[in-house]
């Protein structure tokens, strides 16, 4: 379908999404969208409005969060003359925009609590009240939500309204980030070249090497800062092949640059190289990769040391890290990785259940991962939680 090739990638989950979109997009029902910042929320709001009937009317969206507390009633739900000061004629709100349309609302979790009441409300009811008048005005909008907050953690905190929560989220669709989806980096690359390329220039593409540097990255702005790099970079080498070693570290962002950089003690303890060797010149870099890899699992060790309650699980994730971290017991037959990593995630996981008592909102937040993805591991392994 047309409208879906805005979701670009190849990985499972993008799939995934691509097909629930088809799904979710012809109905009426109200989606809420959770996802880091930049994953491309508005992307597939945009995406289900032109699956859905409604797609010939307007898609209006707003950003809660951008908009001052004070003022954004007014924004939503339009206002009369004479409301406030400064109302000197009627205006339409954002409901009434997107009438026979779609509305998004962008970072919900922002919401002030007595906003919330009245949001409630129109959802149950259909109804608006503009600023400065009780009289009613009935509505024909789908409402589309996201937030990059975990929803669950407002709740408890007695910062967003539960029932609202159930009202949003009859249709949940998570964005995962783009470091748990490292496959769709580089047909994301491909995509954003094309866009970016200036006019008679062909779409930059990328040495090797700044390849490897981009699949390393964690993209802490997600496909956002991605997007935003190609740009750069077709601006600055307008259909040239980009080199990092050709590039100013300026032009660098800082997590790239320390994977790439040559100088020692610039890079923290845990990715360390030796003296006067650089990402780009390791004499073997299957050496360079496992050093960081080792390091990697000596952080994670003494994190683990820290918590040591659970002797099993304990054990279990150990002997595997320590294995890793030693070349004497590394088998001549070699190993599969991706088991023992599924291992590791597993022994972690139930770790983290123990110690919260089996409570998954809990246990999500000592993991750092949002509780839907959580459920979906549990459910994977064939975990026990409470």
């Amino acid at each position: 379908m047309q409208n879906l090739k805005t979701i670009v990638g190849r990985s499972a989950d993008i799939n995934e999404l691509r097909a629930l979109i088809k799904v979710v997009g012809p109905s009426d029902a109200t989606a809420l969208i959770l996802g880091e910042s930049g994953t491309g929320k508005e992307l597939v709001a945009r995406a289900l409005h032109d699956c859905s009937e409604r797609s010939a009317e307007p898609f209006i969206p707003v950003n809660c969060g951008a908009i001052p507390r004070e003022l954004l009633e007014s924004e939503l739900f339009g206002h009369r003359k004479g409301a406030f000061t400064g109302a000197i004629s009627d205006r339409k709100g954002r409901f009434e925009l997107a009438s026979g349309g779609t509305l998004f609302l962008d970072e919900i979790g922002d919401m002030s609590m007595d906003l919330q009441v009245k949001l409630l409300r129109v959802l149950q009811e259909r109804i608006i009240d503009p600023v400065g008048t009780t009289q009613g005005l009935a509505i024909d909008v789908r409402v589309i939500a996201a937030t990059h907050k975990n929803v669950e953690n407002l709740i408890e905190k007695g910062e967003f309204r539960e029932d609202l929560f159930y009202r949003l989220n009859v249709m949940p669709i998570e964005i995962k980030a783009l470091q748990e989806r490292k496959e769709d980096i580089l047909p994301l690359i491909e995509h954003f070249a094309v866009m970016h390329a200036k006019r008679r220039y062909k779409p930059i593409t990328f040495a090797s090497s700044s390849l490897d540097l981009f699949m390393r990255y964690s993209w802490p702005g997600n496909v956002r800062e991605l997007s935003n790099l190609v740009n750069r970079y077709s601006a600055l080498y307008p259909g040239q092949v980009v080199d990092f070693r050709n590039v100013p570290e300026s032009m660098l962002p800082p997590g790239i640059r320390l994977l790439a950089n040559v100088e020692p003690g610039e890079l923290p303890s845990e990715v360390q190289v030796s003296s006067g060797q650089s990402a780009f010149n390791f004499e073997d870099q299957s050496e360079a990769n496992t050093s960081l890899a080792m390091a990697d699992t000596s952080a994670l060790s003494s994190q683990l040391m820290e918590g040591r309650n659970n002797g099993k699980v304990f054990d279990e994730t150990i002997n595997v890290i320590s294995m890793a971290q030693s070349w004497d017991s590394f088998p001549e037959q070699g190993l599969p990785l991706k088991q023992h990593m599924v291992d590791i995630e597993r022994s972690l996981i139930q770790q983290a259940l123990d110690k919260a008592e089996g409570n998954v909102s809990k246990t999500a937040r000592l993991l750092n991962v949002q509780r839907t993805t959580l459920i979906e591991k549990i459910n994977k392994y064939g975990l026990s939680s409470a």
